[in-house]
């Protein structure tokens, strides 16, 4: 299949393009500069420099494309993130990058939109299992999120699937917010905010990634992409001190908790999601099933480079 892809260059999406040539399909990946374009032609994938944001370009980029991906995002560092102004650009991505993406895409004549969401979006359950139908919270960063959807629905209404793919917070050795988790680990913090027995949903960027191939053939809706044992706070903190030798780490302190609950609550609540509905409808399952397996892979990566 020839299918266009946004955001390819990310570290979700840089293994999406990977894995999708390697599943033999036709991949052109939209890109911003000449050191981009040669990640991706190192992909095995075809580079097309567009702005995101000038609507007929990205028309003329998707025409001829049977599905379209959109993996685009400008997440702020952690330290950043309190700012709203911090969230302009990743808000206008998900907002007006969306819209065109998933217009061009009806235009081409698309068969498939599929669009990365987010996984805490939902109101705070404790230990139950959420699912899709769980109602959502509202807050000024999960606005553009709705857009995004609302964007895909738009396309499956125009005769297309479009398929949303809510991930878990991700984490790999390349990934800045890892790295920045894995620096305070290692002072003896665990800095994600929240009660020490809230679940969070988690997933590692190879399993997102093979999540946007399986997308490819799932029907159209949204879907959940964590790993499938959500783990505690409390838990987690405990796998970061196992994988990297301490005898402890200590969950944030609740300073921080506070801060956070202020501009994104949705960050701080307790969110036990289930993957079951998107395994059903694809042949996906994660590589790394819970942070238990994950983390210790990620540390032993990022020391064996540093070791380099």
């Amino acid at each position: 299949m020839k299918v266009f892809v946004c955001g390819g260059t990310g570290v979700i999406g840089w293994r999406a393009v990977k894995a999708l040539v390697e599943a033999g399909h036709d991949v052109t990946a939209l890109v911003r500069s000449e050191a981009k374009a040669d990640l991706v032609r190192s992909l095995g994938a075809t580079p097309a420099e567009v702005d995101l944001f000038d609507s007929p370009a990205v028309s003329d980029a998707v025409a001829g494309h049977r599905a379209v991906i959109n993996l685009a995002t400008k997440i702020p560092p952690a330290f950043e993130a309190r700012k709203a102004r911090s969230w302009a650009d990743n808000d206008r991505i998900r907002i007006e990058g969306s819209r065109n993406l998933a217009d061009a895409a009806v235009a081409a004549g698309a068969v498939r939109f599929i669009q990365e969401s987010i996984a805490f979006l939902y109101r705070d359950h404790g230990d139950e299992w959420i699912d899709e139908t769980s109602p959502n919270i509202d807050t000024p960063l999960t606005a553009a999120v709705d857009a995004a959807e609302a964007n895909t629905k738009r396309f499956s209404e125009s005769g297309g699937a479009g398929v949303v793919l809510r991930f878990g917070m991700f984490y790999a050795p390349d990934s800045v917010h890892t790295s920045d988790l894995l620096k305070y680990a290692r002072r003896g913090w665990y800095l994600a905010p929240g009660k020490p027995g809230k679940y969070s949903a988690a997933i590692h960027a190879d399993d997102a990634a093979s999540a946007v191939v399986a997308a490819l053939a799932a029907p159209a809706g949204k879907y959940n992409v964590s790993d499938d044992e959500p783990l505690t706070l409390r838990e987690t903190a405990a796998v970061y001190a196992a994988a990297l030798g301490r005898e402890r780490v200590r969950n944030a302190p609740r300073v921080l908790t506070r801060m956070v609950s202020t501009f994104a609550p949705n960050l701080v609540l307790s969110q036990r999601v289930s993957n079951a509905r998107f395994k059903d409808a694809s042949d996906w399952a994660p590589k790394y099933p819970s942070l238990r397996e994950g983390v210790p892979s990620v540390v032993g990566e990022v020391e064996t480079a540093g070791a380099r």
